[in-house]
């Protein structure tokens, strides 16, 4: 569970997910939220040469799947999804507080 490295910071109005994610297929990543939870799950595909004796290979291949724990006033109703030079943003929008609300008495 580490790829793809994350990164997860928080504004008052939202929070911001990047997934460093070179060289996946947009098209075989998903994205979902459930009970303040961000799963990120997808696939990537590296060519090796079958006849090549590697010393090491640090680059990530095959599934990946990421959870990421929301603060409780995450709205799931208000997610976006950019992948972009190889990261992926997610911005999760805040709810708006409940303010009070003055009744008028007639």
């Amino acid at each position: 569970g580490t790829f793809p490295p994350i990164n997860v910071g928080a504004t008052p109005a939202q929070v911001d997910i990047y997934l460093f994610a070179a060289g996946v297929d947009p098209g075989t990543i998903e994205v979902s939220v459930q009970q303040n939870l961000l799963t990120v799950s997808g696939s990537r595909k590296v060519t090796v040469n079958p006849d090549a004796e590697y010393y090491r290979r640090e680059r990530h291949d095959g599934d990946f799947h990421r959870v990421i724990a929301l603060p409780d006033d995450a709205d799931p109703d208000r997610v976006d999804a950019r992948y972009r030079d190889g990261v992926l943003h997610v911005t999760v929008q805040r709810r708006q507080p409940a303010k009070p609300r003055q009744i008028q008495i007639q």
